[in-house]
């Protein structure tokens, strides 16, 4: 089957800068700057950028470019041994697909809250009562939150629908929309927090440099989880949409661009919440310290009260900082339905709609347990198992299956002759030996901790379930590995 091509680059460049951008880029770097030194986290995260995050990122952009497949495809022709990392990466997208287009429905859901500000002044008992309508424990499901439900079906629909319509046509077109609407929403934002009373406090909270924070190695580990996690890598994603990429395209700068930009989208963000936060802590009389935190607090219960709280423009506001949330989570919940997509057209040989309604009808099987009652417990419990055990293992795998079961030097050839940026020992050295150290002790820490205590207090029978889901998706990954063609 003939494969698919961009019409330009710069549809492939914002449709990955859409991959990388996502949820976390506004909910969680912010926080991690703030908790781990200030500006001088922004030291150990350029560092792990150029060291790993843009090193791994242009070699994914190889693989794909090079071996014109999905992941499973081009990690086969490396060697046969390695297909299953490939199905693994892309599995391990699917499982969290899954949860993310949850998440995706959550924003959907205040978006079209935000226009009346239906939350009130009780954020959290909305949040977790209203809209999730959560249970006592996991294993009380309590049915569906209808809600959440809906939502959830929409969100899928989406996705289906551009991925339907094909790389061009689908994909890029996607893109170039939904890529400038979220800057220009991320302004907006930025504008509106930076001119709030308290703003400076908040932002001088959000950077303000605590050089000896450097000396903690669970600062350096922060920055190196944060790169690789934030630039989409190890779900197969960038090796799909780079196999997508003409013959003579420039994949080193590529990934400059793409990795550039979204770390600025994410320290420009950061300036929108810390300001709002700001705000919020001069008007409450409290601490900027009281009022942050990260991840899914900061989206649904915090940023809403400071919502509430504005002099002017609420619903204006609110309106544009979820529908920021909408945008930035499905321009990266459609290249994670793609990646899946690409390899099943690879493996089966079928057509992309046909591979495009299996993906999405799975997918969204699986999305249903988290729009339960319950679904919060579990969307946490596997996205915690999946990060670290699924995505980390796999780029560790990948690293060494390219860096000491290829022959580097040929991919380096590779990259450098369509390559503007060259590529010299540095890559080598870096993907050789920095890369695979650093996620091999992001994973040993990982193993570590949950050894010594139980994630998330969780009881064991439903930790081992979650572990469970990913176990699951190890095994089909080495049965559509053992049944993979070869790659001519």
């Amino acid at each position: 089957m003939q494969r698919e091509f961009w019409a330009t680059r710069v549809g492939f460049v914002l449709a990955a800068i859409g991959s990388a951008i996502g949820l976390g880029n506004i909910w969680r770097f912010g926080y991690l700057v703030y908790k781990n030194g200030g500006g001088a986290f922004l030291i150990p995260y350029f560092v792990a950028l150029f060291v790993a995050g843009i090193s791994l990122l242009i070699l994914e952009f190889a693989l794909g470019h090079k071996f014109r497949g999905s992941a499973p495809q081009a990690l086969r022709a490396i060697n046969k041994k390695f297909e299953w990392v490939g199905w693994w990466a892309v599995i391990g997208g699917l499982i969290i697909t899954t949860y993310y287009c949850v998440i995706i429905a959550w924003a959907l859901v205040y978006f079209t809250k935000a226009f009346t500000l239906a939350w009130g002044t009780e954020t959290k008992a909305y949040y977790f009562g209203e809209i999730l309508q959560i249970s006592d424990s996991p294993w009380n499901f309590g049915g569906f939150a209808v809600g959440v439900l809906i939502a959830t079906v929409i969100v899928w629909a989406i996705n289906w629908l551009i991925d339907f319509r094909g790389v061009r046509k689908g994909i890029e077109v996607a893109n170039m929309i939904l890529m400038p609407l979220l800057w220009i929403l991320a302004i907006i934002l930025v504008i509106r927090g930076l001119t709030l009373p308290g703003a400076i406090e908040g932002i001088e909270w959000y950077l303000k440099p605590d050089f000896s924070k450097l000396a903690d190695y669970n600062i350096w580990l922060s920055a190196f989880g944060q790169i690789f996690f934030t630039l989409s890598l190890g779900m197969g994603i960038m090796i799909a949409y780079a196999s997508y990429l003409p013959e003579k395209s420039d994949l080193a700068n590529n990934a400059f661009i793409v990795a550039l930009a979204n770390c600025a989208f994410s320290f420009l963000v950061g300036f929108a919440v810390f300001g709002t936060l700001g705000y919020m802590a001069y008007t409450t009389g409290s601490e900027i310290g009281d009022v942050v935190t990260q991840s899914i607090g900061l989206a649904f219960v915090v940023f809403p009260q400071a919502l509430n709280l504005l002099p002017a423009l609420k619903v204006f506001t609110a309106v544009v900082f979820f529908l920021a949330l909408v945008v930035a989570g499905l321009s990266s919940s459609i290249s994670l339905v793609e990646a899946v997509v690409s390899a099943m057209m690879d493996r089966f040989d079928i057509e992309r709609r046909k591979a495009v309604n299996i993906v999405v009808g799975i997918g969204f099987l699986g999305s249903l347990l988290y729009t339960t009652k319950a679904g919060l417990y579990w969307l946490d419990i596997v996205d915690h198992f999946v990060n670290y055990y699924g995505l980390v293992l796999v780029g560790l795998l990948e690293v060494i299956a390219a860096a000491w079961f290829f022959n580097l030097g040929e991919l380096r050839s590779h990259i450098n002759a369509v390559s503007e940026i060259k590529v010299s020992s540095w890559w080598d050295f870096s993907v050789k030996f920095a890369v695979p150290a650093i996620l091999l002790i992001l994973l040993l820490f990982d193993v570590y901790y949950n050894l010594k205590e139980p994630y998330g207090g969780y009881s064991v029978d439903a930790l081992v379930a979650g572990f469970g889901i990913i176990l699951g998706g190890m095994v089909v990954s080495a049965l559509l590995s053992w049944r993979g063609k070869d790659v001519s």
